[in-house]
């Protein structure tokens, strides 16, 4: 018993230090080099702090782009799905009923055009980018809530649209809290 004890005590102590000292010391350190430093990256409008570029924030009045639903409510503090299957009857109830509502407040689109990030949440809840189409259908609310020329705001989609991961890795994608800010900025 004295052969297995001692080694197995060595070993917790050692796996201690390494991955409950060093590695989270690595990690930080890695983290600093990040934009944000590691503490996230804000965003920023008149010298104030109005939220973070990876967390979404709600935007429900017809003059703003909206994201994509979020099954957290968009809290911050947690993070996730709903974790409800494609064909279960809440899910389709609301994804339903998120539709509707899309299709209320932009009535020149049409339902086949509506992308799925536009009515569906995403795996976090918190996802603070929507596809290009989905930026694009909105244009037209947008521009007739604050009576802006559609091609002023199709050149602001175009402006902040952000090609996939290292030219290659995900699909273009626009931030919804920066272009909202853009937004509110233009003349």
């Amino acid at each position: 018993m004295k052969n297995y004890v001692w080694p197995s005590i060595k070993l917790t102590l050692i796996m201690i230090v390494l991955f409950a000292g060093l590695y989270p010391l690595l990690i930080s350190g890695i983290a600093k080099l990040a934009p944000g430093k590691g503490d996230g990256v804000t965003v920023e409008k008149n010298g104030k702090v109005v939220g973070f570029a990876n967390i979404a924030q709600k935007f429900t009045q017809d003059k703003y782009f909206w994201p994509r639903p979020s099954a957290v409510g968009y809290n911050g503090m947690g993070s996730g799905g709903s974790n409800k299957s494609p064909y279960n009857a809440d899910y389709l109830k609301s994804t339903q009923a998120l539709l509707d509502s899309f299709l209320k407040h932009n009535p020149e689109v049409k339902k086949e055009e509506v992308p799925s990030d536009m009515i569906t949440a995403s795996g976090s809840g918190l996802d603070p980018d929507i596809s290009v189409q989905g930026a694009e259908i909105q244009v037209a609310r947008v521009a007739k809530a604050r009576n802006i020329p559609k091609e002023k705001l199709e050149q602001l989609v175009k402006d902040h649209t952000d090609g996939p991961l290292m030219g290659a890795f995900g699909p273009e994608k626009i931030n919804v809290l920066k272009l909202n800010i853009a937004l509110d900025e233009m003349k």
